[in-house]
C-alpha cells in the first residue's frame, strides 16, 4: 500500500498552497503525506468497513491546498484510492487477503455498526451473542 500512498502524495505535493512560507509548506507536505499513509493503512487493515476512503482522505487534506487546486487534488485522490481499492479487491478474490478484521453483525442503540470482534466461528460479539440464538430459534 506504500506505493499507492506515495503516488497520491507525489501527484499533489506541488499543489500545496504556494502563498505560505517555506517552513509552513514543508509542514503541510508532511501532514499530507501522513494523511495519505494513514488512509492506505486503514484501507489495507479493514477494507470492508471503511466507507468512502477517497472522500475521507480529501476531507482531511483539502485545507492544505488553495481553492483553485482542489479539483485536481480531489481527482488525484479519487484515482489513487480507486486503484488501491481495486488492488485490495483483487487480493481478496485471489485469497491472499482475508478481507480485514471480522466485525460483529449487530448494531448499537445509536444505529451504528458494532465494532467488537465476534466470537470464534460466530457472527456476533459476546455482548450481542443473544441475537445469534434468536435467529437460530426463529429459523
Amino acid at each position: 500500500m506504500y506505493q499507492y500512498s506515495r503516488a497520491i502524495y507525489r501527484s499533489i505535493k506541488d499543489l500545496i498552497d504556494p502563498y505560505v512560507d517555506t517552513a509552513t509548506r514543508l509542514e503541510y507536505r508532511r501532514a499530507v503525506l501522513e494523511e495519505c499513509e494513514e488512509t492506505m493503512e486503514r484501507l489495507a487493515d479493514d477494507p470492508h468497513y471503511f466507507a468512502k476512503p477517497d472522500r475521507a482522505l480529501f476531507a482531511d487534506i483539502r485545507r492544505y491546498f488553495p481553492i483553485t487546486a482542489q479539483a485536481r487534488v480531489a481527482w488525484s485522490v479519487r484515482e489513487g484510492v480507486g486503484a488501491a481499492t481495486g488492488f485490495i479487491e483483487q487480493q481478496i478474490e485471489a485469497g491472499l487477503l482475508d478481507g480485514g478484521v471480522a466485525r460483529c453483525h449487530a448494531t448499537t442503540r445509536k444505529g451504528k455498526a458494532c465494532q467488537r470482534t465476534p466470537l470464534p466461528a460466530r457472527d456476533y460479539c459476546p455482548s450481542h451473542q443473544h441475537l445469534e440464538q434468536a435467529v437460530t430459534v426463529a429459523a
